[in-house]
């Protein structure tokens, strides 16, 4: 069977992108830097929106939207991906890969669907133990959603909420 990619100009993207063996690479606060960095260089030449992300540790999880009539999203993925192996620390790369080779897409179909996605991750660092609350991870877009009033801080305290992390 053969993977096919959907591609629809404008559309919004949920994506998980995942380190190489799964090692910790985004476990400091400087290649959370160089992430962050790439992200600009990236955005600057090639638009799109970030609508909601989470780094963690070994993987990031993240929702993008394309400016109408673009659904590139695999170059911005492939440009963002060198910039960040390039920039990090060669002890970090290791042997010169610090990625997995693809990254895991999914079309949102709706605000449904897109509400459910940026939940799964902000509530992502809870669902891996790495913190107790949501608002306590400093890597993730869960912060901007609090102060524009989306989220309440105490969001994301227990597995209690519908669905949340369990996907």
């Amino acid at each position: 069977m053969q993977y096919r990619r959907a591609f629809v100009p404008g559309g919004s993207w949920f994506f998980t992108v995942v380190t190489r063996d799964r090692r910790p690479i985004f476990a400091s606060a400087d290649a959370v830097d160089v992430l962050r960095d790439a992200f600009r260089t990236v955005r600057a030449k090639h638009a799109f929106a970030t609508d909601a992300i989470v780094v963690l540790p070994d993987h990031l999880h993240c929702i993008w939207t394309l400016p109408p009539g673009d659904a590139d999203f695999a170059t911005r993925w492939r440009l963002l991906k060198t910039r960040v192996a390039q920039r990090l620390d060669p002890t970090l790369r290791g042997d010169g890969r610090v990625w997995q080779h693809r990254f895991w897409e999914h079309l949102l179909r709706d605000e449904d669907d897109l509400a459910r996605h940026v939940d799964y991750i902000h509530f992502n660092p809870v669902k891996h133990g790495l913190v107790d609350r949501a608002v306590d991870w400093p890597h993730s877009s869960f912060h901007r959603y609090v102060a524009a009033g989306v989220f309440p801080a105490d969001w994301g305290l227990s597995t209690e909420l519908d669905g949340v992390g369990n996907e």
